[in-house]
């Protein structure tokens, strides 16, 4: 087995590429040990001292370091995610499986419904892939008052270039398209 290793552009983060599904269709992130007993993968990760967050995309895994060098820590990721992918052990638990909205409840104005399905619209196809490209995800949180508010994991939790990319990247496409949007904001 082949892993391959990206580097994102936050540099406390690095992408995992295993060359098989990982998580076909979702994306999950797991911010610490406790969050990590949904997946045997994320517990075997997190017992490498220096490990601060786990991400599962579509066909990769990113892990955000706290401290260390990755010289030192991305051999054992490596080993870690080999070692898990060769056992067949899945990789969630039963009650691990993200729900559909993960993040916690959604929050806008029942009139603003339409401009919100643009919205997510929009994210779905425009803007997540290409931040999954990154190693990360960004999810819609909310709406109120022309401000939208997401909600960035993976790489993009933390990333210096984060404010670029709401600003600039998101924030830009989304009031060209829909004129009720004047502004997006991260939320935790």
């Amino acid at each position: 087995m082949f892993i391959q290793t990206e580097a994102t552009p936050n540099p406390a983060t690095l992408k995992f590429l295993p060359g098989r599904d990982v998580l076909p269709g979702g994306a999950l992130e797991l911010k610490s040990a406790d969050d990590a007993a949904r997946s045997p993968l994320a517990q075997k990760l997190f017992e490498i001292d220096g490990v601060a967050g786990v991400f599962y995309g579509a066909d990769f895994v990113t892990v955000t370091k706290a401290g260390g060098e990755w010289q030192h820590l991305k051999p054992a990721i490596l080993g870690a995610i080999m070692e898990h992918y060769l056992s067949g052990e899945p990789l969630l638990t039963e009650a691990g499986a993200p729900k559909p909205n993960d993040d916690g409840e959604e929050f806008f104005e029942e009139s603003d419904a339409e401009t919100v399905d643009t919205i997510k619209e929009l994210l779905a196809t425009r803007v997540r892939p290409a931040v999954a490209m990154d190693g990360g995800d960004i999810t819609f949180r909310g709406f109120r008052e022309g401000v939208v508010y997401l909600n960035m994991k993976g790489s993009c939790a933390g990333c210096p270039s984060s404010t670029a990319t709401l600003k600039q990247g998101i924030e830009n496409l989304l009031r060209h398209f829909v004129p009720e949007v004047e502004e997006v904001r991260p939320v935790a």
